[in-house]
């Protein structure tokens, strides 16, 4: 029987992968977490098999949950599940060590394909991704400009192609206004631009402000 938790700040979507899981006979979901912080502790304890991990937690992000479950427990397997598109953030998380991505759109099928795929040792990505993927196979992905920033950077990046303000940011990834101008100032550091404006124009310009609803 494989072992699963569910890290996802809203309880229907916790519910509603749930009870996909529970159609499975070999499959049983032994914990929940709500944020990061939970989530870690939690996981030291139940030592689950694989993890359904979200992204967008409050104390800490999906991203750095998945750099620590890497570091202390390196043999659980993680699937991330998000309502950011694979544009986005399949690539970084794959890089991360993530063994699959999924957005929240999927249908259950695909996600018990990606989940069996995963226990087994495999890496689940979509067929347009799998697409993107080869296409990117032999290029210097080094030269591509966000690829320079750090997770909570890329975040702050496309959240700001959303249009979104510095509050609206400070609200979403649970940090202070402070934090986020400090890495609104590493990004434009960082990307040799010097306006917010021109930020957003290349989010828009390379796609990375769409979210899956």
């Amino acid at each position: 029987m494989i072992r699963i938790m569910i890290i996802d700040d809203h309880p229907i979507v916790r519910e509603g992968l749930t009870s996909v899981l529970r159609g499975a006979t070999d499959f049983t979901v032994v914990e929940q977490a709500s944020d990061g912080d939970e989530a870690i502790e939690k996981a030291r304890k139940c030592k689950p098999d694989l993890v359904l991990l979200d992204i967008a937690l409050p104390s800490k992000s999906g991203l750095e949950v998945l750099k620590q479950f890497r570091l202390e427990m390196p043999a659980m397997k993680v699937l991330m599940i998000s309502a950011f598109s694979e544009k986005q953030y399949a690539v970084r998380c794959l890089k991360g060590g993530a063994s699959g991505y999924l957005t929240k759109r999927s249908a259950a099928t695909e996600l018990l394909t990606a989940v069996r795929k995963v226990v087994t040792g495999g890496k689940y990505v979509s067929a347009a991704l799998a697409d993107q993927l080869a296409s990117e196979i032999g290029s210097n992905l080094s030269a591509i400009p966000h690829e320079r920033l750090s997770d909570r950077e890329f975040q702050v990046l496309c959240l700001l192609g959303q249009g979104r303000t510095v509050s609206q940011i400070s609200d979403t990834l649970s940090i202070s206004i402070s934090a986020v101008n400090k890495y609104r100032a590493q990004i434009l550091h960082k990307m040799n631009m010097k306006t917010t404006a021109q930020l957003i124009r290349y989010a828009l310009d390379n796609d990375l402000t769409e979210i899956s609803e």
